[in-house]
């Protein structure tokens, strides 16, 4: 814009200032413009986004309605910050070392001599060593013959058949079944196929039976780990995902840490149903200081905490107990929310969990799902970033936004994984004042900045870690563990009966728990199933308290 005059030098100093004021009252009104326009393309984008998901919502319906078999959900490709932010090599050239060959180091159970077809006059030198490893499966039958006697009162007295045996079947051939099931990931038609073929009279519903019944010591183990774990953890992650159950979906929970984990389905995944989970196998209700201050935090009305607090009976055994007590109590008649019966029932069960000496000073890390979130509870920044990552940017600006904030934030978790390694309150006072002013920036664009705010009340989620330096930043430990029960799910389907939803979260635990201890499975399989000449594999509760000390 000019001056009248088409010259600055013409004009007079007031007429300057009332130039240069118009052009402030114009880059003004432009600047408005432009933020309203923005505000407007915020408003539609997340119009569009939402009639997407209605759209696609709709074409599920349409699809269900007409017997169609359902859209498949692609996953987006992950952001690759925890693989980007990892420290460099320090300068190395790449080369990994050799390990040489193992077979070289394993003894020979036989030694054959190969002649050789050498003409006369033939030096001879020596011999050239091959080793070659090879398996044995053969069939076997067996026929017990139990001696039956009558004793001197008249009493009938018949030998036992050897430990292991089940249904008419051997300790090895349960081993097989097992390991081929939960650990070779073959389904039971593909073993009974597999079991035929080499001369086994069985069926289907008898490898089905085998690879649910007679796991009662199995079964025991796995609480036992659950509860050794939750004693003497200092941090486990947690996770979930969708397990069908006789022909309705449910759900199952993953909880571990690097020495051990266990699995534990259900028809729900509420908070109720998690903290059932961490009671490790026990069904008791305990009102205690820890119970008391749950409920409080829930905004559970002081009446009737005082009511419960006042109570001579403080445990119960059963849900049925329990809920009797609080009919008595008069909290099932209150039609209030949030419900007195949910927030005193979760309070009980924690109180319960305390009770028994279990997360004692132990950080839960989870995706930020709100059945995980109690007490010491520690975010994932995977999925923190991911909220992130996730969003479409329509424009220039909101694209330079979102690549900005995203760089901010892998630089801050990059930093996160170096306080780690050396904690200091400096870093840590550091660390806090770049958090908030990543999480407190204004960019523009509506989405971005929403789930910024959304990140920012998470603050202490995520940022446990500071107080914590042990802790890891994210749950991908849980989300390693659950692929395994994934892949299962998608080759095996679900479970019809309880004993084989029971089997199952066992062995799948099982598994996972000797490939953290450094266990082999099958040897584990042996042990436990009484196999003849099986190497002795300790108790794994034991393993776990060695691996923590």
């Amino acid at each position: 814009m000019l001056p009248p005059t088409g010259s600055f030098d013409d004009l007079a100093l007031a007429e300057l200032r009332g130039f240069v004021a118009t052009l402030a009252a114009e880059v003004e009104r432009l600047r408005v413009q432009d933020v309203a326009r923005g505000e407007a393309i915020g408003v539609k984008d997340a119009l569009i986004a939402a009639l997407k998901v209605e759209v696609a919502a709709l074409k599920e319906e349409i699809a269900r309605l007409k017997g169609l078999p359902p859209r498949p959900k692609f996953k987006a490709k992950p952001s690759g910050m925890e693989k980007a932010t990892e420290p460099g090599d320090g300068g190395k050239d790449g080369s990994r070392r050799r390990r040489g060959s193992k077979r070289a180091r394993q003894e020979a159970a036989r030694v054959v001599v190969i002649k050789a077809a050498a003409p006369a006059g033939s030096r001879f030198l020596g011999y050239e060593d091959i080793t070659v490893q090879d398996l044995r499966i053969t069939v076997e039958t067996v026929r017990y013959r139990k001696e039956r006697w009558a004793g001197p009162c008249g009493e009938r007295i018949i030998a036992s058949l050897p430990p292991g045996i089940l249904g008419g079947y051997g300790p090895e051939l349960r081993r097989f079944i097992a390991a081929g099931h939960f650990q070779g990931q073959m389904t039971t038609e593909r073993l009974t196929a597999l079991l035929t073929g080499m001369g086994l009279d069985i069926s289907k519903r008898q490898v089905v039976r085998l690879l649910s019944r007679g796991l009662e010591d199995l079964i025991a183990e796995d609480q036992e780990v659950l509860r050794t774990g939750l004693e003497t953890a200092k941090w486990v992650t947690v996770d979930d995902t969708g397990a069908r159950h006789g022909g309705k979906d449910g759900y199952v929970t993953h909880i571990g840490d690097n020495r051990f984990a266990v699995f534990r389905s259900g028809p729900s995944k509420s908070r109720k149903t998690f903290l059932s989970n961490l009671r490790a196998g026990r069904d008791d209700y305990v009102v205690n200081a820890q119970a008391l201050a749950y409920m409080a935090e829930r905004s559970l009305a002081g009446p009737l905490i005082a009511k419960l607090a006042d109570h001579p009976l403080k445990s119960f055994v059963g849900e049925a107990a329990w809920l009797e007590h609080l009919e008595t109590l008069g909290l099932g008649d209150l039609g209030v929310l949030p419900d007195p019966v949910t927030i005193a029932t979760e309070g009980a069960l924690l109180g319960a969990i305390k009770d028994h000496g279990l997360l004692e000073d132990t950080v839960i890390v989870s995706d930020g799902a709100g059945q995980f979130r109690i007490e010491n509870h520690a975010a994932c920044w995977v999925h923190a970033e991911r909220l992130v990552y996730k969003l479409n940017p329509t424009n220039k600006a909101h694209l330079r936004a979102v690549k900005l904030v995203r760089t901010l934030i892998w630089w801050l978790y990059r930093d996160l994984k170096s306080y780690k390694l050396d904690p200091t309150p400096k870093r840590a006072r550091a660390l806090r004042l770049r958090f908030n002013r990543i999480f407190t920036k204004k960019t523009g664009m509506i989405l971005l900045d929403r789930q910024l705010r959304r990140l920012h009340a998470r603050k202490a989620d995520l940022l446990r870690v500071l107080d914590r330096p042990e802790i890891p930043l994210h749950t991908n430990g849980s989300e390693n563990d659950i692929r395994s029960w994934v892949t299962k799910r998608a080759i095996s389907g679900g479970t019809v009966s309880d004993p084989g939803k029971v089997a199952r979260d066992t062995m799948m635990g099982l598994l996972k728990t000797c490939q953290k201890l450094n266990v082999s499975f099958y040897r584990f399989l042996g042990d436990r199933f009484r196999v003849e000449g099986a190497k002795h594999v300790d108790s794994l509760p034991d393993l776990i308290r060695l691996a923590s000390a």
